[in-house]
């Protein structure tokens, strides 16, 4: 659903960013890049169902344009958060991280990377005009833009939840 206007996240607090992805490197070798692209999905549907691991959500996959790169944006809590579930359950996150080294990393048909960015509170900001629940603003919650939150200035120095008028 649409959301007409403008809006920006309500999240009091810190949160973490997590970026992480796959490229695939060699189309002909799919017994490399498909088990590591199938291991995503689990982890996700996992962290859907479950947020008390602190996962707010995220966004993805997210294709580039030749469709060999894919990428998921996250949000967390924190990053203990974070660390908690790549380190917990050995069906999830351990086991592709053992599967991926044991069959895929030496062949180098598919390539892994990710980002974690620690962001403290009053430190970010967001805009979403005319749009449905996105981003930071899917994962926390969309408030109205008036007031002080009309610029960027005024939504980095402030309490995106106060401004709004909410408790």
């Amino acid at each position: 659903m649409i959301q007409t206007g403008r809006f920006t996240a309500k999240h009091q607090g810190p949160l973490v960013v997590f970026l992480i992805g796959m490229r695939v490197n060699n189309w002909l070798k799919p017994r490399e890049w498909l088990p590591v692209f199938s291991a995503m999905g689990p982890m996700i549907s996992y962290l859907y169902q479950h947020p008390e691991s602190g996962f707010l959500g995220g966004l993805g996959p997210i294709f580039s344009l030749g469709m060999r790169e894919v990428t998921l944006v996250q949000y967390w809590h924190s990053a203990e958060d974070l660390e908690r579930f790549a380190r917990q359950d050995p069906n999830l996150h351990p086991e592709a991280w053992k599967r991926f080294f044991r069959s895929s990393f030496k062949g180098g048909a598919v390539g892994i990377w990710h980002e974690t960015y620690k962001v403290e509170a009053g430190a970010f900001e967001s805009v979403y005009g005319n749009m449905p629940s996105y981003g930071l603003g899917k994962a926390t919650k969309a408030v109205p833009i008036k007031g002080k939150l009309e610029t960027m200035r005024g939504r980095l120095a402030t309490d995106s939840a106060q401004d709004a008028g909410m408790p």
